[in-house]
């Protein structure tokens, strides 16, 4: 097999242009990308405008404006650190943007009319308004809220599965799509305090604006993301089953919407049943443990993801399809930030992006050969490997180049295969299959 610097051989690669694997299957009018897309956007500004004009009706048009500049404070930085945690193989921003714009304004739609139908249902029933609203806040809102959630999460599970490739990407989008939900929300709350202060007259230090503020921004912003968070850690593991483990498949979605249930439930009633002290109780003792847990499983999963590249890659860098260093350098977030700096250096923004794009495909060919080695075969499997090495290849000049470097000043050393039955090959002409089915 050729040096790296060589192209494997085969015959009539199309054109990047033209390189668009898609599934053999009808296409019906409804499964075009753009109708779908319009369809999705239609009903989101929809939802969007009842919400928001629900929302401006509860608190006025004072409070609306005041509660949407405080409740938009801590969206980026959430935000922020969800795309952070999905750095190693990240998903399309259209994704993220969706599970926000679905929180924020469906699965909000959804709960605030579910829970204020329930709330006078049992209160008309059983003629108490006060246990109807305990009742309510610790049982119906959980269930409603947390299934409204679940949905976003659901429907990027079932229609964008490509992406959906792990625990990561369930915490990502069970993260962005609670951050969404609580950002309505944060409305509600802190335009209904900043109406009660004007009633009230109180001064700004004392006031219930401030106290709002500092419960739901400062103190727990995450709050909302934790609960949800379990839902996408089960749809994550999920992700991973093989399509005849139909018990892994169905059972870790189905607990993790009940345990972010029973969490929320425990949050709400931390205030309304335990007392004055309940609430920070609940949070010291639960809230935070819980949440640091969370946050090192999500690392952990991060570094699996990269232990995966640096695992699965040899066995095509041995191939000639990626340089000798490669596998090494995109196993190390510092190296792939060296090798970054480089493109941008030597080519500019388009460098960054070329070499962001390789990191990308570099990283779903592992992801994909690792799923494949563990018996959770694609049916799509042998022209997706293809796809993906095709454009590896079309950003070769940038990358590689790059990579290289990145691995030699970070001392990332060539890390040989522990096997060489991969040794000259080429998925265009030994069919694909190889990498799926030998064992290292």
């Amino acid at each position: 097999m050729p040096a790296c610097e060589e192209r494997p051989r085969f015959d009539a690669v199309p054109e990047r242009s033209r390189w668009r694997y898609k599934p053999r299957r009808a296409l019906r009018l409804w499964q075009s990308k753009a109708i779908r897309a319009s369809i999705v956007i239609t009903v989101l500004a929809l939802c969007a405008l009842v919400i928001l004009a629900l929302v401006r009706e509860e608190t006025g048009t004072e409070g609306f404006l005041v509660g949407l500049g405080l409740a938009t404070l801590p969206v980026p930085l959430l935000m922020a650190a969800f795309r952070w945690l999905d750095r190693v193989e990240p998903g399309p921003w259209r994704n993220l943007l969706f599970s926000f714009a679905w929180g924020a304004f469906a699965a909000a739609l959804v709960a605030i009319l579910a829970n204020s139908f329930a709330t006078r249902w049992i209160a008309t029933a059983t003629a108490d308004p006060t246990s109807a609203d305990t009742l309510g806040a610790t049982v119906i809102a959980p269930v409603v809220e947390e299934s409204a959630k679940a949905a976003a999460i659901l429907l990027l599970f079932l229609f964008r599965r490509r992406e959906f490739t792990g625990l990561v990407d369930g915490v990502v989008i069970a993260g962005c799509t609670a951050t969404g939900f609580a950002f309505t929300e944060n409305i509600l709350y802190l335009g209904n305090a900043f109406g009660e202060d004007q009633d009230l007259g109180s001064s700004v230090l004392g006031s219930v604006t401030v106290a709002t503020f500092f419960v739901r921004v400062v103190m727990s912003p995450f709050a909302h993301p934790l609960f949800t968070v379990f839902t996408g850690i089960g749809f994550g593991i999920a992700a991973v089953a093989a399509r005849h483990q139909r018990v892994r498949r169905l059972a870790p979605p189905l607990l993790g919407l009940v345990l972010a249930m029973g969490i929320h439930a425990l949050w709400n009633a931390s205030a309304s049943l335990l007392g004055p002290w309940g609430f920070y109780v609940v949070y010291g003792v639960f809230m935070v443990p819980v949440f640091a847990l969370l946050t090192w499983l999500s690392i952990w999963s991060r570094q699996k993801a990269l232990a995966t590249v640096g695992a699965e890659l040899p066995a095509y860098a041995a191939a000639g399809w990626l340089g000798r260093a490669e596998p090494s350098a995109l196993s190390s977030m510092k190296a792939r930030t060296v090798a970054r700096d480089f493109a941008r250096h030597h080519h500019g923004p388009s460098g960054t992006h070329a070499l962001s794009e390789y990191q990308r495909f570099a990283t779903s060919l592992a992801s994909l050969r690792h799923r494949a080695r563990r018996g959770v075969v694609e049916p799509d499997f042998v022209a997706r490997e293809q796809e993906l090495l095709h454009h590896m290849w079309e950003l070769k000049a940038i990358a590689g180049p790059a990579l290289t470097h990145a691995a030699r000043t970070t001392g990332r050393a060539w890390t040989p295969p522990p096997y060489r039955d991969y040794e000259g090959y080429n998925p265009y002409r030994d069919g694909g299959g190889a990498v799926g089915s030998r064992r290292p």
